[in-house]
């Protein structure tokens, strides 16, 4: 006898699912801008005159991105408390993300800086102007229109990853998932719906920042 495919339970799990993906959603946008953030300070310090910055910064890129989310995450929720910091969850999950987001988002905001003309800087030097405002007014404009494809592939990876923090219990879309599959017993309809929905949301996540970036950050493209 074959296996017979039942959606009925669908109806009353749709609550759950939304809310599995709202959660998912809250923790890619602060992640997002938070890791950004972080690896535009990531990426400054890489090019510091300071060589004990430079090997910080190098130090920490390596480390995380030569060991596993799981491990970083479960260090942070679960091996810290040991050393009397005890973060929720939640806030353990957007730490670890962003932390892991903005590691390999410094190189990638590191190669915009690398491609911006050197003239362009030694231009508004000789117009008086003040490093500060040379790099937030004319460098970083024109590195992220160079790397705004690779960050906005390096947002959609990290908002999959974040499937991982299911394992400490946020209640994210993987771990409304796992709920589901365990009352319905559904293995198969619960996760094809979830990957639908984790499909959807990839999508939807990539044209959003696309259609941003053309009217702000990348201007012409296409």
């Amino acid at each position: 006898m074959g296996y017979a495919l039942d959606f009925g339970w669908l109806n009353d799990a749709l609550g759950m699912i939304a809310s599995g993906a709202v959660m998912t959603v809250f923790l890619i946008v602060v992640t997002s801008v938070a890791g950004t953030l972080l690896s535009i300070f990531g990426a400054i310090g890489r090019r510091s005159r300071h060589a004990i910055l430079r090997k910080l910064v190098a130090g920490y890129v390596e480390l995380i991105r030569n060991t596993p989310f799981l491990v970083q995450l479960f260090f942070i929720f679960f091996g810290l408390p040991r050393l009397g910091i005890r973060l929720d969850p939640v806030t353990a999950a957007i730490l670890a993300m962003t932390l892991n987001m903005a590691a390999y988002s410094t190189e990638i905001v590191g190669a915009g800086l690398d491609a911006v003309p050197k003239g362009q800087t030694e231009a508004a030097k000789a117009l008086g102007l003040r490093p500060r405002t040379i790099f937030i007014k004319i460098v970083l404009p024109q590195a992220l229109k160079v790397i705004f494809p690779a960050l906005t592939s390096q947002i959609v990876i990290m908002m999959l990853e974040s499937a991982v923090v299911s394992q400490i219990a946020v209640r994210e879309l993987t771990y409304e998932a796992d709920m589901l599959q365990a009352r319905t017993f559904r293995a198969f309809e619960t996760y094809f719906v979830i990957t639908l929905v984790y499909l959807g949301l990839s999508i939807a996540l990539r044209r959003l920042l696309y259609a941003a970036g053309r009217r702000s950050i990348a201007g012409g493209m296409a």
